[in-house]
């Protein structure tokens, strides 16, 4: 299987709105929910704006292939799913600006959000909006593991779409049993001669469909019951410690690679106390993807729900659209 070509930052096609002229929405976060909810706005006759600090598609296009999203029976990669989404949000008008939100304040009148200036062209910016739909999303967990912040980059990563061609034919092992973890896994045997994928219980987590696909790889190895907890290497990644949690035994692996995929946070810092949030640090909405601030909605991954999935983020996306097409009506 070909690794993919990954999508760099685009240069062109993006209209920047003046800081100055409120819009209808501003949207925080391009990925799926976010680009469902340009589309929306748009159609509904709202001036829409998403702000996104790297890529649009967002976390969709790190992944190889996404099987179960409905209308594609072979399956489609995650780049190209958001590439069609960014192309119909941007079709139907949807205004791009690029940079990371460092601030949201609810005003009187008007939302404001800030950019971070380290991420723009040095200036600070600021754009104000009616409302706001929340689809910052999350970032990969961190474990604190010895060795992995050092070798981050250099063996460690969080990514296989990205840095799995750097390990063709060299051994990679893969944190975590659920569906993520066994699709990246089933994508690294396409490329790695060994595949291990270490997970805390005794069997996978993941579909069965993934389940049995990998258990038929060839090339991917269980370790179960079991938990990292050591990365060993100077300059890269050398060795991996592994404790079976029921023996209490370590062992050691000589590995060139290690992707994590121990769950994710929620990207939630840039608002402070302004929003209710869960134990988790998820934003809590009703049905109507309503936030505890009137005018402020959020959706997808960084909401507090049950199932993080594309298709539960297109939803959330479409809904929280609609309910700020009526509280906008309603003002």
């Amino acid at each position: 299987m070909p690794s993919p070509k990954l999508r760099t930052k685009p240069q062109t096609e993006v209209v920047i709105v003046h800081k100055d002229e409120p819009t209808d929405v501003i949207i925080i976060g391009g990925g799926p929910a976010g680009l469902t909810a340009a589309i929306y706005a748009t159609r509904a006759g709202l001036k829409t704006t998403i702000i996104e600090r790297a890529l649009l598609g967002g976390m969709i296009t790190t992944t190889g292939k996404i099987e179960n999203y409905p209308g594609f029976p072979e399956g489609i990669s995650g780049q190209e799913l958001g590439q069609r989404m960014e192309e119909q949000a941007k079709k139907l008008g949807a205004n791009i600006v690029y940079g990371s939100v460092s601030k949201i304040s609810n005003g009187s009148k008007n939302k404001k959000v800030e950019i971070d200036s380290a991420t723009t062209d040095g200036h600070d910016k600021a754009y104000e909006a009616k409302s706001i739909i929340i689809a910052s999303g999350t970032s990969s967990k961190k474990t604190g593991i010895p060795g992995e912040k050092k070798l981050t980059g250099r063996g460690v990563s969080y990514c296989a779409v990205c840095d799995g061609p750097f390990y063709k034919d060299k051994q990679v092992m893969v944190i975590g049993g659920e569906n993520a973890a066994i699709e990246e896994a089933l994508f690294l045997s396409n490329i790695a001669a060994k595949v291990f994928v270490v997970y805390k219980k005794s069997t996978l987590n993941a579909d069965s469909v993934l389940a049995t696909r990998a258990n038929l790889d060839p090339k991917i190895y269980f370790i179960g019951d079991s938990v990292l907890k050591e990365i060993h290497g100077t300059q890269k990644v050398t060795e991996a410690v592994i404790k079976n949690l029921k023996t209490g035994q370590a062992s050691t692996i000589p590995i060139d690679g290690i992707f994590f995929y121990a769950g994710s946070a929620p990207n939630v810092s840039f608002f402070g106390e302004l929003i209710k949030l869960d134990k988790d640090g998820f934003i809590i909405t009703d049905e109507d993807m309503k936030t505890s601030v009137p005018g402020i909605f959020a959706a997808g991954d960084v909401r507090a729900k049950h199932l993080r999935q594309v298709s539960t983020a297109v939803a959330d996306g479409a809904i929280a659209a609609v309910s700020a097409k009526k509280y906008l009506d309603n003002e």
